[in-house]
């Protein structure tokens, strides 16, 4: 029997719940609770617990502490993340959320902790006493926060999530600067003389993320029928290495079209392959990637960010990220007249709201060019008065 409910005197009732064997002992374990009032009552603490024990919960929720059910949260969120995701996760909630909240029962957190909770982080939160979190620092404190406590609601832990009520910092979106058509020819000259001249070459031509470029296999590349398939991502986490992982969400696992001039630089990387292993031998290391290091392993990103920046104050351009490069690539077709649908869909956007809010700069632009262009479509002479 999974759990009973006994009559103890006039109103009170013993709810008992059974917990299984202990793995170690073998001892049956049983959690007992007392309850005060009518056999309902009691019986209702009973699927309570019941519920509790059906999802992990063995404390009862009265007694369960922010803390506990974050720190519950990170393990079962543990295998759906990325380890980079992970290990922000986790140092969010251990460094900043459980100093602050970790000791109020889950059941009595209300908005105005959470408010109060962001509110000091703007202030103070920084670790090294050096003031508080930038509003992006603190948005991301409070998307963590508030998917801990949405899955508790789920899992009918507590009734509401009372993170929904809270009002958010506003973050100002950071500028980034997209690269001219004779700035892209300057830097493809700089990257040519490198090693590094097809990624390069790729990064602006395609629009992927550099984890997504560093990922890329043969495999997931059809030059005959100019399209790339973007399925993996490679990431480094400090402490753990390399790693390749899924493509987390449909729209960033996707088919990207290929121009002639993004074929021809895989075609060059390719030859440049074929010359590592010539030279290496048989210490080379055929991982099957499209941008590998000369040995035949997977390249460090930070040492990808390294020799760009060694190419961009080659280039003289001024200050401009490897990521920018993904930009320059969206800014340039919407430029060109691309439909803002296709953009989207190159760049792995879960929809064309999030491609405009990026590239809203861009849009003015094309949208006086469409409606010259609708003019000279529909021009029909005005007769004059009279």
């Amino acid at each position: 029997m999974p759990g009973h409910v006994t009559k103890r005197g006039k109103s009170s009732w013993s709810v008992v719940v059974d917990l299984g064997r202990d793995p170690l002992t073998g001892k049956r374990r049983q959690l007992w609770r007392s309850v005060k009032g009518t056999k309902r009552d009691a019986e209702a603490l009973l699927v309570q617990l019941l519920h509790q024990r059906d999802h992990g919960i063995d404390e009862p929720v009265s007694k369960l502490t922010v803390g506990a059910w974050l720190e519950r949260w990170l393990s079962d969120s543990e295998p759906h993340n990325a380890l980079k995701t992970q290990r922000t996760n986790a140092d969010i909630v251990r460094r900043h959320l459980i100093p602050v909240l970790g000791n109020v029962p889950l059941t009595k957190l209300k908005p105005v902790h959470v408010q109060s909770y962001l509110s000091g982080a703007m202030r103070n939160g920084r670790l090294d006493g050096k003031g508080g979190l930038s509003a992006k620092s603190a948005h991301r404190h409070y998307q963590v926060l508030h998917a801990a406590l949405h899955r508790a609601v789920r899992l009918e832990v507590i009734a509401r999530n009372p993170a929904d009520a809270v009002e958010l910092p506003r973050v100002e979106r950071k500028q980034f600067r997209a690269l001219t058509p004779a700035e892209v020819r300057t830097v493809y000259g700089a990257a040519d003389a490198t090693t590094h001249g097809p990624l390069v070459r790729l990064a602006v031509l395609t629009g992927l993320r550099q984890g997504e470029l560093l990922g890329l296999r043969w495999s997931d590349v059809d030059l005959g029928s100019a399209v790339l398939s973007v399925q993996q991502t490679l990431q480094a986490v400090p402490g753990k290495g390399i790693s390749f992982r899924d493509a987390k969400t449909r729209s960033s696992r996707r088919n990207v079209a290929l121009s002639a001039d993004t074929c021809a630089a895989l075609r060059m990387q390719r030859g440049n392959q074929l010359s590592d292993r010539l030279a290496v031998g048989m210490h080379y290391e055929d991982r099957g990637l499209v941008f590998q290091t000369p040995l035949g392993t997977p390249m460090d990103p930070s040492n990808v960010r390294r020799a760009w920046r060694s190419i961009v104050k080659k280039a003289n351009i001024g200050h401009i990220r490897f990521h920018d490069l993904r930009h320059s690539h969206a800014s340039l077709m919407l430029a060109a007249g691309t439909n803002i649908k296709i953009v989207s869909e190159r760049l792995g956007h879960a929809s064309t709201a999030i491609t405009g809010d990026i590239y809203a700069h861009v849009l003015p632009g094309m949208q006086a060019a469409a409606t010259e262009q609708l003019d000279r479509l529909l021009a029909v002479p005005i007769a004059e008065a009279g």
